[in-house]
């Protein structure tokens, strides 16, 4: 099974916080794996540190093979190879749709203009959002922004997405529509790495559940494993009131 994404021992300190510590995780081609835990256990950052957006202060990333932490390789080339997917849509509001996610493959990769468009509309129509290319942010929903801002995320056709939290910012109807897109995505093979308070889905979804306290990789395994029969007293006072707050479906359906 071919490696494409290998984090070995990853600290991340801000100031007087360590974010993350010592985390270790590969995750394999076409493989989900889910992130989960409270609000600063460290997924964000860890997320954001194998994009580049974050340098470690300890410890390596690789990239099919290749340490991206490296000081001397170039982050726009990393980034070329891997999707991210942000909380907040992070649309610009004086462009188009169409605009919005031809921009970085037309001025960043130099990609034509002509190609750009094509695969953009490609794109776009998968998802049912073709007759909004030419509409500006403020007319669509939370949904279809976000869906929009995975489209951006897929145009270089990535090689990691990862996925931050993308359902944190809608409002509960509207998570639906982008788990859907997300469980096609997983359908096509894509390698994913998604940080999500959404149990019932990282149960249906991920092929691996991973569980962060306090920067630490506490436990991971098969989500009927760790969302059912935790391992660690750590994971299992989470879940409890994960599910004393109703968000973790005992039937997974979620």
């Amino acid at each position: 099974m071919t490696t494409v994404l290998s984090v070995d021992g990853v600290h991340k300190v801000f100031g007087a916080r360590h974010v993350l510590r010592g985390v270790s995780l590969d995750v394999a081609e076409h493989e989900v794996v889910a992130l989960i835990g409270a609000s600063g256990s460290g997924k964000s950052t860890l997320l954001r540190c194998i994009n580049l957006l974050e340098p470690v202060d300890d410890g390596t990333i690789g990239l099919d093979g290749e340490d991206i932490t490296d000081p001397r390789v170039d982050p726009d080339r990393v980034r070329q190879r891997i999707g991210m997917v942000f909380q907040a849509f992070n649309l610009f509001p004086h462009m188009s749709v169409l605009a919005n996610v031809t921009l970085a493959p037309r001025r960043v990769h130099g990609v034509p203009a002509a190609e750009a468009r094509d695969k953009a509309m490609a794109l776009l129509a998968r998802i049912g959002l073709a007759e909004l290319a030419p509409a500006y942010p403020d007319r669509l929903s939370g949904g279809q922004q976000q869906r929009v801002a995975i489209v951006r995320a897929l145009m270089n056709t990535p090689r990691l997405l990862l996925l931050d939290e993308v359902t944190s910012a809608l409002d509960p109807e509207l998570v639906g529509e982008v788990l859907a897109l997300i469980r096609e995505l997983r359908g096509d093979g894509m390698t994913m790495l998604l940080a999500t308070h959404e149990m019932g889905f990282a149960r249906q979804v991920a092929d691996r559940v991973c569980f962060l306290d306090g920067g630490t990789l506490v436990e991971q395994g098969p989500p009927e494993q760790v969302l059912g029969e935790p391992r660690e007293a750590r994971t299992r006072q989470f879940l409890r009131r994960i599910i004393e707050a109703g968000r973790l479906p005992i039937s997974g359906t979620g």
